[in-house]
């Protein structure tokens, strides 16, 4: 079973990245926007999203990294300054955001939202 990681914010979304030895790995990471109490994101794409993403996690091989970040609340991810936009880590432009990390692979927005395309990024071999 994939191995699932969760991460909240941009200071804890560094750290964790400063920590996880990622070499060799395979390490798939979907940005949404923060949860309330009830498990809800602000952010309706993302909860569209969320279950067709979660039914693909299947597709990914056992040892392999899937790793949620919260990108904070609405305000936060609006701020054009906000630091998951201009990282130039993420250079996110929209959330729901997929993408196979340190490779260009990646699905944005409505992209998440079909099952066929999430399970092409899941599967998707460096030798296909």
């Amino acid at each position: 079973m994939v191995i699932k990681h969760h991460v909240q914010g941009y200071d804890d979304f560094l750290e964790f990245f400063k920590s996880f030895d990622i070499k060799n790995q395979l390490v798939h990471v979907y940005f949404t926007g923060s949860k309330d109490a009830s498990g809800v994101s602000w952010c309706p794409d993302c909860n569209t999203a969320w279950p067709i993403i979660e039914k693909e996690l299947a597709a990914l091989p056992a040892d392999s990294h899937f790793v949620l970040v919260e990108v904070g609340d609405r305000d936060f991810w609006k701020d054009p300054k906000c630091p998951f936009r201009t990282d130039p880590k993420t250079k996110l432009l929209v959330i729901p955001t997929l993408k196979r990390w340190n490779e260009p692979q990646k699905l944005e927005g409505e992209q998440c939202e079909k099952s066929e395309l999430v399970s092409m990024l899941f599967t998707f071999a460096d030798d296909d």
